[in-house]
């Protein structure tokens, strides 16, 4: 007999909270007899998606958070876990707790949308009703595309259009005051599918790994649908100050919107990416990433303060360089996303991506997607991208803030485009999947539309193609941060440097460098010991002539640019790019884990000026040709670099990569050792 009243699952995804929850007030307006909060420990994102300590401790944050609050409004209710995929446990559930109707948050990424499709087919076959809303952006991602005429939004002008079509963002609606009963929540009768964790692209995080119980049971350890622990799950901890949960986000924004100059002169690009303590934005999208606060709550508390100092005559910023264009640039990503699908994340296939013949190019599967590790065609560029990783570069501004994103899990809008340009078209010249796949690692805001959004802007490959403007890793910073606090905090081997040197400290006369303790020498390499017998501590020369290389990029854009590919050219696909570019593999390429940087097998074949480039940038002062200056392994080298080494570093000794421990070794321990070893991290602990 069927129940006579709904029986509902509401699935928590990326909306971990009671506040403005248009699903989640779509599953109570059913009047259910039982009410089944739940939260499914898929292992796609557990051991396929790249994922540190840092955003893990962030999401068990929000989800504690969250479960708490639910039992607050029903002492029997709380955010049931369940550790399995929601491929192969809704079938079980739907049966078990004779389910009639699934709820859910719309989630456009590439992966949510097969995985829903799959979990809708097999409600369909069970029976159950799904219903879905949208409430991850200002705007449903697909409604954007369909009103920008079925192309991806590529501009701000494009998504504002394609958004006025739309009308305003819906007002937020207030939270539940109270919760139904669950039914019967005992799973223990059912067949737990335990997932394979292999290949497991975090294992270099997990130093735990002999005492991972994450999927021991189906409803955790005590049966009591816990929410895992990062002992659980293999890891030690977390070093991020920064914490989640819809309460905390709440609070932050009280506090922001409290600051009505604040809120209402908002301006991305004048705000101090050197500023750490505090830090001069919101440092409110990791809560926007995992729903913990809603993004049209967001809208409007700002929109009202907007309204208010218009009201008294108060100049307000615009769009889009103050809040509310920060959220739409966001959906402006969300909606490129979403016409394009899983090829956006990648180059290869990817129609609105400028083919570039990067260093370090990614090996695809069989369906011509990322495929988890990388081609080494070039040794020094592979040793560019690991000390970029790293923080040891040798360029303070890059390096302190490298280890501020390991370390705390975020850095500053602006930091991150002074660290994604360094590292593909201004100086390495890497691809930017590599540096994309670094921040997915560490980010705690990462969200795969806005992280390849933003890598393909900054590389020059989409949404931005002025390639001649460059950020100098020495007068950039020195615009909000002359004396080098945030580089003194980051990177403590160069706290005693004089103003002068803080951002060019090998220009620092040996002398002085003994005196303020701190030796510029070295490749940063684990072979170079972070503090000598002398007590002098030691901070790595400059990996190349920044000038040089900038020139170099930008010669090489030029040729990317004329040739005039994209992502989807028949060229790229069959790999006849390769004669256009005369690109050629050192040797016989490496393949490389992208996570750890172990060998795995041998090789297989409109931006404002926001961004405040220095003099040392270049690029557009002269007029003439410049030549393209040395890139090891290419056709054309110069002088400055002689089998393979820059010639600042002719008279060091034989260099050794640093990289991370083989799956399956120890993990962060082993990995932040070595890292310590060869730059120390100023590493603090967490409050817990």
């Amino acid at each position: 007999m069927p129940p006579s009243k709904p029986r509902v699952i509401y699935w928590f995804r990326t909306d971990l909270r009671l506040h403005d929850s248009p699903a989640l007030a779509a599953a109570l307006d059913l009047d259910p007899e039982v009410f089944y909060p739940i939260w499914t420990w898929d292992p796609h994102y557990v051991y396929r998606a790249r994922v540190g300590a840092n955003r893990w401790q962030f999401l068990t944050d929000c989800q504690r958070d969250l479960s708490s609050s639910l039992t607050k409004l029903n002492p029997k209710q709380k955010l049931h876990l369940i550790r399995e995929a929601p491929q192969t446990v809704f079938p079980k559930l739907f049966k078990l707790w004779r389910i009639t109707h699934l709820v859910f948050e719309k989630d456009t990424d590439a992966y949510a949308r097969d995985r829903d499709r799959g979990v809708m087919k097999l409600a369909e076959d069970a029976g159950v009703e799904v219903i879905v809303k949208m409430g991850r952006t200002l705007y449903d991602p697909d409604e954007l595309v369909k009103h920008n005429g079925g192309r991806p939004t590529m501009s701000m002008a494009q998504t504002q259009k394609a958004a006025a079509a739309l009308g305003d963002p819906a007002k937020p609606i207030p939270p539940p005051t109270c919760l139904p009963d669950p039914g019967d929540t005992d799973l223990s009768s059912i067949d737990h599918q335990r997932p394979d964790p292999n290949p497991d692209l975090n294992a270099a995080h997990r130093d735990l790994s002999n005492k991972e119980s994450q999927y021991t049971s189906i409803m955790g350890p005590n049966k009591d649908f816990s929410i895992p622990t990062l002992q659980e799950m293999g890891i030690s901890g977390a070093t991020t100050p920064n914490r989640g949960g819809e309460t905390i986000a709440l609070r932050t924004l009280d506090t922001i919107i409290s600051n009505s100059d604040y809120t209402g002169l908002f301006e991305k690009p004048k705000t101090a990416p050197t500023a750490f303590s505090p830090q001069s934005t919101t440092l409110l999208s990791p809560h926007h990433h995992f729903g913990s606060l809603s993004i049209r709550l967001f809208y409007w508390r700002v929109q009202e303060i907007y309204q208010k100092r218009k009201r008294a005559k108060k100049p307000n910023s615009s769009i889009p360089e103050n809040l509310h264009g920060q959220l739409l640039f966001r959906d402006m990503y969300f909606g490129a996303q979403a016409a394009i699908g899983a090829p956006f994340a990648q180059e290869v296939g990817n129609p609105i991506c400028k083919f570039v013949d990067w260093h370090l190019r990614s090996n695809l599967n069989e369906n011509n997607l990322l495929a988890g590790d990388y081609i080494v065609d070039n040794s020094q560029a592979e040793l560019y991208f690991r000390r970029w990783k790293f923080g040891v570069t040798g360029f303070p501004w890059i390096d302190a803030l490298m280890r501020q994103l390991r370390l705390e899990g975020w850095i500053h809008h602006l930091g991150r485009h002074a660290v994604a340009c360094f590292l593909t078209r201004g100086g390495c010249y890497v691809h930017w999947e590599r540096g994309a796949e670094v921040f997915e690692e560490w980010l705690i805001d990462h969200e795969v539309a806005c992280n390849s959004g933003n890598w393909m802007w900054l590389s020059c490959t989409a949404f931005f193609s002025q390639f001649f403007r460059v950020y100098s890793p020495v007068a950039f910073p020195k615009k909000s941060d002359p004396a080098g606090a945030f580089v003194r905090h980051f990177v403590p081997e160069l706290k005693n440097f004089d103003q002068k040197y803080i951002y060019e400290p090998w220009r620092a006369p040996i002398a002085d460098q003994r005196k303020w303790g701190c030796l510029v020498q070295g490749d940063g390499s684990a072979t170079q010991t972070h503090e000598r017998e002398d007590g002098l501590q030691v901070y790595p020369k400059p990996m190349f002539d920044f000038d040089e290389r900038r020139k170099f990029c930008i010669e090489k854009m030029k040729l990317a640019y004329h040739v005039g590919m994209q992502g989807d050219d028949p060229r790229v696909l069959d790999g006849s790019w390769k004669e256009v570019f005369g690109y050629k593999i050192e040797r016989k390429g490496e393949v490389r884990d992208e996570t750890n940087g172990v060998v795995l097998a041998d090789g297989r074949n409109q931006e404002d000026d926001e961004d405040g480039y220095g003099d040392e940038a270049g690029g557009r002062k002269k007029k003439k040709r410049v030549k393209i200056a040395a890139d090891p392994g290419r056709e054309g080298d110069n002088d400055r670099v002689k089998n393979g080494k820059h010639a600042t570093a002719e008279n060091d000794k034989k260099k050794t990569l640093p990289k991370p421990p083989a799956k399956g070794g120890k993990g962060p321990k082993r990995e932040q050792a070595t890292l310590e070893m060869m730059v120390g991290t100023g590493r603090k602990k967490t409050k817990r």
